[in-house]
């Protein structure tokens, strides 16, 4: 099933906008990000082909088979949690149904870990993207043979400046492996002998010749394999997020010159205050009455390290919060059950 076909369907239950316009932190340039639940006809539910989630290649728009939604929620899951209470102005439809689905079936000491540890994991994708934005990495791919090192005599030097010092051609180069040291070649040069070069084109690795007997090796290689994969996997994953990345929120961050992502920081004290407000008062405020404070951050008026230390602060406050709540441990899985059953037993009605 597609997201135009669900849409066509008389399956969606429920249908919100999430992200930043629940949360009231809406930029000009914000997306709109829609969420919603739906119930499989009865046939597909009960056949080979359940669909526990469809959503776009972004995931900006996202739906959540009756199931899948109510098994997250019982694992206190704060983005699905957030969709049993978004401001009425964001509720897009809801069957009469939903209503049935209380946050007190679900709400549990849970909610401290789940948020915390979401909030937690932010900070590190702060940091991450910073690792990309700070160390651009160039669009011309390197090869096999800018991780090679030649040693002659006392001295080791990059096989480029190896070959152009002593005006050699790598394609008279040959190479042979050297028992029992990993990565290590000895190096041949012969121009009327057909050896392999050093490596083929978009090789992973460098390429061995058949040697005569009688030629001298001129130089030892070594190859550092390890720091090529290492450096394709980097290369790999930069250019991935240059082609998936906002524009707007990476010039935004490039113009702080702040040492972290501060939407992700942002969403990281969201998060935090959500949880303190479910430990004391049991409600989930997505629409954020800190406000002013979430945006603070997002504009990048902190040190990263003033605002980890004010994170585990509040972690610690939690602690404190959840151990004298009410709260149930986890929730009840035998009524989660059974409300479970009756929502699509009056569904197929």
């Amino acid at each position: 099933m597609t997201l135009e076909e669900l849409k066509k369907s008389d399956s969606i239950i429920f249908e919100c906008i999430s992200g930043s316009k629940a949360y009231g932190l809406q930029t000009p340039t914000s997306d709109t990000d829609i969420r919603g639940v739906f119930i499989l006809p009865k046939e597909q539910f009960y056949s080979l082909d359940y669909i526990g989630q469809i959503n776009d290649v972004t995931n900006d728009t996202a739906y959540y088979e009756l199931r899948k939604f109510i098994e997250l929620c019982s694992k206190n899951n704060p983005n699905i949690l957030e969709m049993l209470n978004v401001p009425e102005d964001c509720i897009l439809y809801k069957h009469p149904l939903f209503d049935e689905i209380k946050k007190e079936y679900f709400l549990s000491k849970l909610c401290k870990n789940t948020f915390a540890n979401y909030a937690f994991t932010q900070i590190k994708k702060a940091r991450g993207l910073n690792k990309k934005i700070v160390n651009p990495i160039e669009k011309k791919r390197k090869t096999i043979e800018d991780f090679c090192i030649v040693r002659t005599k006392k001295q080791s030097i990059s096989l480029q400046k190896f070959l152009k010092k002593n005006l050699l051609l790598k394609k008279n180069c040959g190479l042979a492996k050297i028992p029992n040291m990993k990565n290590c070649f000895n190096l041949f040069y012969n121009d009327s002998l057909t050896y392999q070069g050093i490596s083929r084109e978009n090789a992973n690795e460098v390429c061995t010749s058949s040697i005569p007997k009688k030629e001298q090796p001129i130089a030892m290689l070594y190859c550092n394999l390890e720091g090529y994969s290492t450096y394709c996997k980097k290369y790999k994953e930069y250019w991935e997020w240059v082609e998936k990345r906002n524009e707007d929120r990476y010039k935004n961050n490039i113009s702080h010159d702040k040492n972290y992502d501060a939407k992700n920081m942002m969403h990281t004290f969201r998060l935090l205050h959500m949880a303190k407000e479910i430990g004391e008062s049991g409600k989930i405020k997505v629409r954020r009455e800190d406000r002013d404070f979430l945006l603070s951050i997002k504009n990048a008026e902190f040190e990263y390290e003033v605002l980890v230390l004010k994170a585990e602060k509040m972690r610690k406050e939690l602690d404190i919060v959840y151990d004298s709540s009410n709260f149930q441990e986890k929730p009840d899985l035998n009524k989660i059950n059974e409300l479970l059953v009756s929502l699509r037993n009056k569904f197929y009605i």
